[in-house]
């Protein structure tokens, strides 16, 4: 430790250098693999979240595998704090200028939020094609027929994209027509935007969960974000549907008496939807593969997301996060699902799951936190029970996804390739 004075000005220097490092193409690193997206510009950072947060690596994540074509409907909860911490804001800029675009909504209509993004979005593109159909002779047949038949499905498409559309500007930059002005203004709307509604659990499974079911129902090509902490952290560590059996909350310090809510499972139930669940502490490449599946998926995506918290009891900001991450799938706990519809279409089982139980005991990750310990030292008799079924809540979830792989098998009755089963998957 020495005197700040004497080295701020050194360190602004080096500060400065490390900034102008630059970050390799986009179009030259495999995004889909753990060491190819840790290689892009991450576009959330310093967030002033809780040290050893457990959520914010994710949104890192999918900041960087989507870069400035990130919309975000953001619920309020932990992620809306520290998101949008205003005046300051951890949603940074590319050296283009760009980032992702972020807004905070309420609990009770976040999903429904997201929604309108994504619909603004596409009335948006629509009437751009529609006004370049329309100047096709002033900015030549072929750049108008590249734009509007462009494939955007990885990152080389959408740059290439980008550069069809600085020329459409350019070639309009003269034309003095309202119509003209209104396609210059609306034309980066022809890059392919990713709309995602992020939260925690006690938006998703609780209190925005009837608009959530919509979105996720509705079949918009929509994705949404899942923060489980199990818990609502942001107001102090209540309970929420999300809060596993056994475990103690601020009012609800007798133990949570049934088990949690299993929203991947019901998001599965609706078929035409994409479904994950991931921990990157067990799976730091199962969770990247999920995020890259769901932003690939033409159609309406959900990922929950393992998230150790403070108020789960033990020293989080010590980095032992991942390690209790990796121990609630290890016990079967938290298993490790991707369904993905697109899968079924082409014949093969479309519920993959990543993880298996047993590796240890259920009580080994049950005793490791305190706010499953504090109940042995208030009612033992009470918490053993509560441990004893939270066990058999881990069997029981494990015997539900094994019989669901079963029953998706190609061929298995009563669930098949069908002509009318595709036809749900694509249009609903």
């Amino acid at each position: 430790m020495v005197p700040l004075a004497t080295v701020m000005e050194k360190e602004k220097e080096n500060f400065k250098f490390f900034l102008g490092i630059p970050y390799p193409d986009r179009r030259t690193v495999a995004v889909n693999t753990v060491k190819g997206s840790q290689m892009l510009e991450p576009l959330f950072e310093f967030s002033g979240a809780c040290a050893g947060c457990g959520e914010t690596p994710y949104v890192k994540l999918l900041t960087q595998l989507l870069g400035d074509r990130l919309v975000i409907g953001n619920a309020t909860g932990c992620s809306s704090i520290y998101g949008g911490n205003l005046p300051t804001t951890p949603y940074s800029m590319n050296k283009d200028g760009r980032g992702p675009a972020w807004s905070n909504s309420l609990f009770e209509d976040n999903a429904e939020f997201g929604m309108g993004f994504r619909l603004a979005i596409d009335q948006q593109r629509e009437y751009a094609e529609n006004l370049l159909k329309r100047y096709e002779a002033k900015v030549g047949k072929d750049l108008a027929a590249e734009i509007l038949a462009a494939k955007q499905d990885d990152e080389g498409g959408i740059a290439s994209q980008r550069e069809r559309v600085a020329k459409l500007k350019e070639k309009l930059k003269g034309v003095d027509e309202l119509a003209a002005k209104d396609l210059v203004q609306l034309a980066d709307g022809l890059v392919r935007k990713s709309v995602w509604v992020v939260g925690g659990d006690g938006w998703a499974y609780d209190i925005g969960y009837g608009g959530l079911d919509h979105v996720l129902r509705s079949g918009k090509n929509v994705k949404v974000l899942v923060l489980d902490t199990e818990v609502y952290s942001n107001t102090g560590g209540q309970a929420s549907k999300a809060t596993p059996r056994g475990a103690t909350a601020r009012f609800a310090t007798s133990g949570k008496k049934t088990a949690r809510k299993d929203l991947a499972l019901t998001a599965l139930g609706y078929g035409n939807c994409y479904v994950a669940r991931v921990a990157m502490g067990a799976s730091d490449a199962q969770t990247v593969k999920a995020f890259v599946e769901a932003e690939q998926y033409d159609g309406p995506a959900i990922i929950i997301a393992y998230s150790h918290c403070i108020a789960h009891g033990f020293p989080i900001e010590e980095g032992k996060g991942l390690e209790h991450q990796k121990l609630a799938v290890d016990c079967g706990y938290w298993p490790l699902i991707r369904y993905n519809p697109d899968l079924l279409l082409q014949g093969k089982n479309p519920l993959q799951i990543d993880s298996k139980p047993g590796k240890i005991p259920v009580e080994q990750y049950l005793g490791a936190e305190q706010r499953y310990k504090v109940l042995h030292q208030s009612d033992p008799t009470e918490a053993h029970r509560l441990a004893k079924l939270a066990a058999e809540d881990v069997q029981y979830t494990w015997k539900v996804l094994e019989g669901l792989q079963k029953t998706f098998e190609p061929g298995a009755a009563p669930i098949a390739k069908t002509d009318a089963l595709a036809k749900t998957c694509q249009t609903n």
